[in-house]
């Protein structure tokens, strides 16, 4: 005779997934409309209709709920595949020149500010100021964007190979800092540029300066 503990099991999981969303997207929108700082657990648990307690068993600190905010934002859905298995980074890396490669690689980079401008400007706008978790953020997302724009460096090195006399490191540097979200939010946010021109700017610039690193 069935016990049922399979079904059971499945329906609390799921019922745990459209919670976690909820404290998500509610986030999300607490995050924009009040700031980071402004933000309370208490404010999260009334608007999704949570126990503060909820919230914290579920995501964590406000600094871990702020990470997952950005980590949904970044991937555009919370489905648990990384990056680099996803189908825009597999359309980078089957480009047949450096150039090709740069160019739809500052495409995914323009997408990803797209989805994350928006939180991050708020955050940068705001200022960590003493809170060492969300100084921790920052420097965990920008550590995370380092090792992707590792990944890319490399795989240019391995299949097109790198301007003589530029190392991987040294192009990293240059990634890095192109595609950083400040200058991305310096741009859009501040000087009211488009995705669209912001995409342009950074392929041109990805790929010129790749070839100016060896001056």
């Amino acid at each position: 005779m069935s016990t049922g503990r399979p079904y059971e099991s499945t329906l609390r999981a799921a019922a745990a997934r459209l919670t976690r969303r909820r404290i998500v997207e509610t986030a999300r929108q607490e995050f924009l409309s009040a700031g980071y700082h402004g933000t309370t657990i208490g404010d999260l648990s009334k608007a999704a209709q949570v126990s503060p307690q909820t919230i914290y068993n579920t995501c964590g600190s406000k600094a871990d709920l702020l990470k997952t905010v950005y980590d949904m934002l970044l991937a555009g859905d919370d489905e648990n595949v990384v990056m680099n298995d996803r189908p825009e980074i597999a359309h980078v890396l089957n480009q047949r020149s450096t150039r090709a490669t740069l160019r739809a690689y500052a495409g995914v980079s323009a997408l990803i500010v797209g989805r994350v401008g928006p939180l991050i400007g708020m955050v940068l706008a705001e200022g960590a100021g003493s809170d060492a978790d969300l100084s921790a953020f920052l420097a965990a997302i920008d550590g995370e964007r380092r090792v992707g724009n590792a990944g890319i460096v490399q795989h240019l090195a391995d299949r097109f190979g790198l301007p003589d006399g530029v190392s991987v490191d040294r192009a990293v540097d240059h990634v890095w800092t192109l595609t950083s979200i400040e200058v991305a939010d310096r741009l859009i946010r501040r000087c009211g540029w488009t995705l669209a021109a912001y995409e342009h700017w950074l392929g041109e610039g990805l790929v010129g300066g790749l070839r100016a690193l060896d001056r």
